[in-house]
């Protein structure tokens, strides 16, 4: 409550009281610490309530979010362009000048101030430091804004509960970055036009292009460019300070382009705090956020100097520790208007209570001491009614930011018409309608939308325009009519769609993109065409920018493949129909289309066409011998590891030793016993670029896990390369045959795959590490119920462990009354014969292997880990647990 002393020189003095049956609570913190949240949860819980706001667009977005849980009838929105009140409204969500008012019994339930700080502003501190002393809700007060602002408030409000809120989450510099260097979800901050402009047009042509939100725009183009945004159509906005008033956005990094703004009275640094509330963007909720500097033409000073923090802001932002506010500018809130003297005496008066000062003269006040030196609007004001509405008058606001002397003009030509009653509507439509035509360029529209706020304002007035409702809605269409003008323009000038969906399928997500290539040869990506297919020959759009073209051109070639394979695929089947590969060719139905001779390597056969083919034209057959190519590569893609082979082979990093590895392991199609393959030669060092190309050092065999797969094994028989049987399903166990099928390694009377042969090895081995021996018992036991579950007998099972070196033992007898299950049946190890023994001779063939060996299923060389390190053979007796546990870590690293 304010209760006015008149003195000499119309000085004030400032009595602050509180309400006794209201809570006054202030909740303070920097930005992301959910205090707006809190405030509508608050205004939710009482039967009414207001919150006021410091923009107009936030007013906005926090209505529909109170709408949303509320009801459209019970909410209201009040600004100075727009009032949305239902007749039965409870909650209300207003710009702070548009606050209601009212004390006592007529005040909402609840009341609200957000970003209550800003009444240290100088243009419109008056108003916040009014509704923070005067405004109070029936039964709970909140304000609402920085911790800078905690010693104002303990000492203007005695005994209010202030409660610190922590941020979410952490908010880190990151020094400068170049523009071209941005990271995806970013803010570039500027304070002028010229330079938002600037930004978003570098952004367009590198980078795809990004929204753009002004504080000037209406809340339509505002919450349309911010949809740009949030949808993930473009990575980047471009915005001024007026981001830092409560727009949430999903932000990861805000960079400023410039450090200093004009504040109305000079060009000056930001501060810390001012710093901190746009910095404070980057991060939502538990999400952390970076800040930093923008490089380049866009983020040096006029100096040439770069744009850097200060350690000392840095610290301050980062840990959000801020000079306190030491001041609130006052202005008389009622002032009286029984003359024009008295009137302009109380908006000049000062206040006498210590924490407040003097508002600085704000473009009201200048606007009317400008036209009370006119002598002929001065006579006009007769009466104390007369004056109260000159002043009402003046207090217009300068949408179209013209400055005190234009815009004093303006509101004089208005006073002539409000002087003599209320402004025509027909005047008004007209003046609505010039505003309201959407042609022109971006200043001209925008220049349009400011100028029919003005007429948005005046027709909310309650006496000034004749057909209110009428000519407000008109004035609402308008503008609802320019602002989708508006949008559209920004986004045809600094959004490329096609450069902002080539940029992301440069990204992570490439292979998510959606690339069509349409029935007339042209090759859209996510929609957006980037050139035709000329055969198979990508030909860039002839319209795009030098920019765009090494873009296309990118992007082409990372989805060529797929191109082409559709091409391929297309003029395939308009000109041959379904192909498919069997016995060593490309056949339609049983007719030989082309024939597959021997390649490089397995994985890539030289195709030949058949010479029925032949007879076509020289250019038809070479179009179709490309697509055949084409299609080709593309079946052939399960054979990628084998491919993979052959590559690493040429590798200098290899060395001879694995070299000889990897070509003997590419020849016999990804399978080789261990006592081939030549691991003695090997260096253990070499092991790890082994286990990098996926291929496995088993206890008997040397092989590739993923060409044990049906289709890469279906591929290699039809392919002609290796002529056993293939397994549709290459089952983990199967009857034993004469001939095995290719992946498979005989185990008695049975065959088991060779991964899931070394799995058993694998189980067996770790048993073995962890055994000791125990009082009377040796050897260690061996899990048989996990070859069972694969469908492996016991006896086959005890075969293919013998041949890995394990041994069954005999089962040990209970002792005489002793109860339970019986002891597990130890078994012991010991190593086969060395792999360099089998080296010194020349590798059997396929069609060896008729011996002992070979019938019994011994293994001639040493498949396990201590023939690599040399050792001798153990002794069954011997305690297993050191050498096992180094045996195990060798096999392991295998």
């Amino acid at each position: 409550m304010v209760a006015r002393q008149a003195s000499k020189g119309h000085d004030l003095c400032i009595v602050t009281t509180r309400f006794n049956d209201s809570r006054i609570r202030a909740v303070l913190g920097p930005t992301n610490t959910g205090k707006t949240h809190l405030a509508i949860e608050r205004m939710c819980g009482h039967s009414s309530g207001a919150i006021g706001f410091p923009l107009r667009l936030l007013a906005r977005e926090v209505y529909d979010k109170v709408r949303a849980i509320k009801g459209d009838d019970a909410c209201a929105l009040i600004t100075g362009e727009e009032r949305i009140e239902p007749p039965g409204a409870r909650y209300y969500l207003c710009t702070a000048e548009a606050m209601p008012r009212g004390r006592g019994p007529d005040a909402k339930a609840f009341l609200a101030l957000d970003e209550a700080q800003l009444a240290a502003d100088r243009e419109r501190g008056h108003i916040f430091t009014d509704r923070l002393l005067n405004t109070r809700g029936r039964e709970e007060t909140m304000l609402l804004g920085s911790a800078t602002l905690e010693p104002m408030v303990r000492k203007l409000i005695p005994g209010i509960e202030v409660e610190e809120r922590p941020r979410f989450s952490t908010l880190s510099h990151v020094g400068s970055t170049k523009l071209s260097r941005l990271p995806p979800r970013s803010a570039i901050v500027a304070f002028s036009i010229e330079q938002v402009y600037q930004v978003a047009e570098l952004l367009r042509r590198f980078r795809g292009g990004a929204a753009v939100v002004m504080g000037s725009l209406s809340p339509q183009t505002r919450n349309r460019q911010v949809e740009l945004f949030q949808s993930g159509e473009v990575d980047y906005i471009v915005a001024t300070d007026a981001i830092g008033m409560g727009l949430n956005l999903d932000l990861h990094h805000v960079a400023f382009a410039a450090l200093s703004k004009f504040d109305g009275v000079r060009q000056r640094r930001l501060t810390p705090a001012e710093m901190a509330q746009i910095a404070g963007r980057a991060g939502r909720h538990q999400t952390d956020g970076t800040f930093g500097t923008l490089s380049g033409g866009g983020g040096r000073r006029g100096s040439g100097a770069p744009l850097e923090f200060t350690e000392e802001e840095v610290f301050a932002i980062e840990q959000h520790r801020f000079a306190p506010v030491t001041k609130l500018f006052w202005r008389e809130p009622d002032p009286r208007s029984d003359t024009l003297n008295v009137l302009i005496g109380d908006l000049e008066a000062r206040p006498q209570q210590d924490g407040l000062a003097a508002a600085p003269e704000a473009i009201d006040l200048a606007v009317l001491r400008r036209l009370a030196e006119q002598d002929g609007i001065t006579q006009s004001l007769t009466s104390a009614r007369q004056v109260r509405r000159f002043w009402e008058a003046c207090q217009l606001p300068d949408f179209r930011q013209l400055g005190a002397e234009a815009h004093a003009r303006f509101v004089a030509r208005l006073w002539s018409d409000l002087q003599v009653g209320h402004i025509g509507a027909d005047y008004v439509a007209a003046r609505i309608s010039e505003l309201g035509k959407t042609a022109g360029d971006i200043d001209t529209l925008q220049g349009r939308l400011m100028a029919i706020r003005s007429w948005a304002y005046i027709c909310q007035r309650p006496d000034w325009v004749l057909a209110r409702d009428e000519m407000a809605e008109r004035a609402r269409a308008a503008e609802a009519k320019l602002s989708d003008a508006l949008h559209q323009r920004l986004t045809e000038r600094f959004v490329n769609r096609r450069t902002a969906v080539l940029m992301r399928g440069m990204g992570k997500d490439a292979g998510l993109l959606r690339v069509q290539l349409e029935d007339d040869g042209q090759v859209t990506v996510e929609g957006q065409a980037i050139g035709h297919l000329e055969g198979f020959r990508f030909v860039v759009d002839a319209d795009a920018s030098q920019e765009d073209r090494k873009l296309m051109l990118a992007a082409a070639e990372r989805h060529m493949s797929a191109l082409l394979a559709q091409k391929a695929q297309k003029l395939i089947a308009d000109e041959l129909g379904e192909l498919r590969i069997a016995n060593g060719a490309v056949r339609r139905g049983d007719q030989i289309v082309a024939t597959l001779e021997k390649g490089k390597s397995a994985a890539t056969p030289r195709l030949v066409v058949a010479k029925e083919l032949g007879q076509m034209e020289p250019v038809h057959k070479s179009r179709l011998q490309e697509a055949l190519q084409l299609w080709l590569d593309q079946q052939l893609a399960p054979l990628a590891p084998l491919r993979k082979l052959g590559e690493a082979a040429e590798d200098p990093e290899a060395g001879t030793e694995v070299r000889a590895l990897l070509l003997t392991l590419a020849d016999r199609n990804g399978s080789v016993r261990r006592e081939d393959a030549g691991l003695a030669h090997v260096p253990k060092e070499k092991r790890p670029f082994l286990r990098r190309l996926g291929v496995t050092i088993g206890s008997l065999d040397v092989f590739m896990p993923a060409l044990l797969k049906p289709g890469p094994r279906r591929l290699l028989r039809d392919l002609g390369i290796d002529g056993r049987e293939v397994r549709e399903q290459m089952e983990a166990v199967i009857d034993g045959a004469k001939n095995l099928p290719a992946g498979y390694r005989r185990a008695g009377q049975q065959a088991i795959r060779v991964d899931m042969a070394e799995k058993l090895f694998r189980a067996a081995h770790e048993l073995r590490a962890r055994s000791t021996d125990d009082a009377g018992a040796r050897g260690f036991p061996v899990n048989v119920a996990l070859a069972t579950s694969m469908g492996l007998s016991a006896e086959n099972f005890r075969s293919l462990m013998k041949d890995a070196g394990f041994r069954q033992g005999q089962p040990v007898e209970m002792a005489e009354k002793m109860l339970g299950p019986p002891r597990p049946i130890p078994w012991t190890w010991r190593a086969p014969r060395k792999d360099r023994l089998a080296t010194s001779r020349p590798p059997r063939n396929n069609k060896q292997g008729k011996g002992r060996n070979a019938g019994s299923g011994k293994a001639s060389g040493k498949p396990q880990e201590e023939s690599d390190r040399g050792s001798s053979r153990q002794p069954t007796n011997q305690p297993a647990t050191g050498k096992a546990l180094a045996g195990l870590a060798d096999l392991l690293k295998g």
